[in-house]
């Protein structure tokens, strides 16, 4: 099933059942509010554990890969020359800075406008979002980076295949002689 599909289904769902739980009742509030900062606490220290995990590895396997195009960003569509390490390491702040978003964004709605449901499906949307990031599947559940998981990632798209950077040899080639002649100029 597609990963946007069941990102739908799993908030459903969980709405359905949040619906159900009394969040005026002040005992249950709080072990609502409990629950989601230990998964959050969860899902940091996960990506923490990660991000140390890949520091350890050092793998410093050359990865070259053109960058998609991204029409919001001048500066995409290059060519990328990184290792294994920095590449994990990028993706991994990456996913650090969603969940310090997500963070906020629960602070904002639960403290100053007193929304209460969001912290339920937030705690598990966390959870669902931390098995399926590909450097926690890579280096905490050990998964080989093949398919899927082959670096760099490409990313899951709501409308059919996954859009990514591209890896042949005819683009990486094209690319280099991009560079080659700005530098000419």
């Amino acid at each position: 099933m597609n990963a946007g599909i069941q990102n739908i289904v799993i908030s459903l769902g969980a709405m359905q059942v949040a619906r159900r739980i009394p969040f005026d009742d002040p005992e249950v509030l709080n072990y609502v509010r409990i629950g989601y900062v230990a998964s959050q606490v969860i899902i940091l220290g996960a990506y923490f554990f990660v991000s140390y995990k890949v520091r350890q590895k050092n793998d410093q396997t050359v990865l070259k890969y053109v960058d998609a195009q991204n029409p919001m960003s001048p500066d995409s569509g290059g060519l990328v020359t990184t290792t294994v390490r920095d590449y994990d390491l990028s993706e991994t702040s990456k996913l650090l800075r969603a969940a310090y978003f997500g963070v906020a964004m629960m602070a904002f709605f639960h403290l100053y406008m007193k929304y209460t449901q969001p912290l339920f499906i937030q705690a598990l949307m966390g959870l669902k979002n931390l098995y399926d990031a590909k450097p926690v599947a890579i280096h905490i559940l050990g998964k080989p980076a093949e398919g899927d998981l082959k670096r760099p990632f490409k990313t899951p798209s709501m409308f059919g295949a996954a859009a990514g950077p591209q890896t042949d040899a005819a683009s990486i080639t094209e690319a280099e002689k991009k560079i080659g002649g700005k530098k000419e100029d």
